[in-house]
């Protein structure tokens, strides 16, 4: 099979870059532990850059069949609104010091995860959070995190446990016990010892989540009572294309000194599952949008298409430049109205191109008279988002983009139905 052939086949799994600076450069990377168990497992990578506007151009990445999200920078604490830690600012600018690459916020990759967290969530799309990933999901659902999880549990008068160790980044192991009756019960089964229900785990964190958010439920804890997994119970089902879950500590660099042999066979069962789930979901999304079945034009129906897209593109620089109407304009602008007064359906890849040209008005004569009630509506409209927030108006975009993918999901039912 061609790869041209393969890469419309396998699934998609977006992953966010990490920015950091290589001979006076900004460099965007991503672990190659992740990228490695993606393709293992079946699926193909694709490598979201961590640059400015990036997040108001995720639609330019579909289709998106599921989500990972790894390491980072601490999130914003302004995302989740950030509780009263009683940290002092002598204690705040220790922690600045000492974990002085992570407390430099991103808010770029802040914005551009907290969007994929939202669409995942709003759309059942595959998700797995690993480390900061799993905090954005539970921030994105309305959580809090520790601003410093060391600090913050001791004054709870918890025993500290070591959580990020700078000069053994990959050898760094602490217990966590493992909750009974989850889907990590069930990868680690066989290597817990009775009644202990601990693995040695490997994380590099300063901060975790302190609220968890209500729709998750604990996968384990660390001795300190921090929750170092979680997920979603009423979203996870691999098998129908349902997976939501994050994990604080890192499975993926959970091997053995110089070996990529893993510490327990459970390890890769979180991205295995996860694709798993990402293939479910990419056949649940071809079954109902199924392109084969799109109407087809033939030449006479293609010549009337290319009249109407030229009518459409009249009528948006009309709307644009708002002229008065020239008479030899009028009879392109009548094929548009003509042919959507007729029943007549394009197939969908045409009407979102018709759509993205202003092919706004119902008919040529409707749409002068409703000219100036549209000016005065835009008007409106732009008072209005010119008072929101980029976040805001980030939202807005989204929902509305939701809406469009329901509408355009109804029409394929719909024609098939017909």
């Amino acid at each position: 099979m061609a790869s041209s052939e393969l890469s419309l086949i396998l699934p998609r799994v977006l992953i966010v870059s990490r920015r950091t600076v290589r001979k006076n450069k900004f460099v965007d990377f991503v672990g190659e532990y992740h990228l490695d168990l993606i393709v293992r497992y079946g699926a193909v990578p694709v490598i979201v850059p961590r640059v400015t506007g990036v997040h108001m151009l995720l639609e330019s990445f579909e289709p998106i069949h599921g989500v990972l999200l790894c390491e980072g920078e601490d999130i914003d604490p302004s995302y989740y609104e950030a509780e009263i830690s009683g940290l002092s600012p002598e204690e705040l600018d220790e922690i600045r010091c000492l974990h002085a690459s992570d407390t430099a916020i991103d808010r770029e990759k802040d914005s551009i995860e907290l969007r994929l967290a939202r669409l995942c969530l709003e759309r059942n799309i595959p998700y797995l959070g690993i480390c900061r990933g799993s905090q954005v999901l539970n921030v994105a659902c309305g959580g809090s995190l520790y601003l410093d999880v060391e600090k913050e549990r001791k004054k709870d008068g918890q025993d500290p446990v070591v959580h990020i160790a700078y000069n053994n980044y990959d050898g760094h192991r602490h217990a966590v016990r493992v909750v009974e009756d989850t889907p990590l019960h069930s990868w680690f089964r066989g290597s817990l010892e009775d009644g202990k229900m601990e693995l040695m785990v490997n994380s590099y964190h300063h901060q975790g989540v302190k609220r968890l958010a209500e729709r998750f439920v604990p996968l384990a804890h660390a001795r300190d009572g921090l929750v170092e997994g979680f997920y979603d119970p009423d979203a996870y089902n691999p098998e129908e294309g349902k997976f939501i879950m994050g994990l604080q500590f890192h499975p993926e660099r959970m091997r053995r000194p110089g070996s990529d042999e893993f510490d327990y066979p459970g390890c890769p069962k979180a991205y295995q599952e996860f694709v798993k789930a990402v293939v479910a979901y990419q056949k649940k999304v071809n079954s109902s949008t199924n392109l084969k079945d799109e109407p087809r034009l033939d030449q006479e129906m293609e010549k009337k298409r290319k009249i109407i897209v030229r009518s459409f593109s009249i009528a948006k620089n009309l709307y644009d430049a708002r002229p008065d109407m020239p008479p030899s304009k009028e009879s392109d602008l009548e094929a548009g109205a003509e042919f959507l007064e007729l029943n007549t359906l394009l197939s969908v890849q045409q009407e979102k191109r018709l759509k993205q040209m202003g092919a706004t008005v119902r008919n040529a004569s409707s749409y002068l008279q409703s000219l100036k009630m549209n000016e005065e509506r835009e008007m409106i409209a732009r008072n209005v988002m010119g008072k929101m927030s980029i976040e805001q108006l980030s939202e807005l975009r989204s929902f509305y983009g939701m809406m469009g993918q329901i509408c355009t999901e109804m029409l394929e039912k719909k024609l098939k139905a017909t």
